[in-house]
């Protein structure tokens, strides 16, 4: 049940990295959290991405959502297996049954 996202494009500078999505996530304005805790504090669809991003990378020191585009940040560089990682987290995020 759900509908897969789709990433449409990555784009990686320094300690951070840019996922563009086929689905806005966000209304006109964007939400950014500082840590796992932030964005347990909310129960909106970003938050709820980002609490999961957070787990999935504890390098993760910011995750930023706005409509289709997430950004994250994180000391260091990111390795390709790195952007996959973020990337299946974001693209199984609306699925309830991801192995059914």
């Amino acid at each position: 049940m759900g509908q897969q996202i789709e990433v449409d494009g990555v784009t990686v500078i320094d300690g951070n990295v840019v996922i563009a999505t086929n689905r806005s996530l966000t209304g006109t304005d964007g939400e950014g959290f500082a840590s796992s805790d932030d964005a347990s504090a909310s129960d909106t669809f970003p938050a709820r991405l980002a609490a999961e991003l957070f787990e999935a990378d504890g390098t993760l020191t910011r995750v930023y959502v706005d409509q289709n585009a997430i950004i994250l940040t994180r000391p260091g560089t990111w390795s390709d297996g790195d952007v996959g990682a973020a990337s299946a987290v974001i693209e199984s995020f609306f699925l309830f049954y991801p192995n059914a």
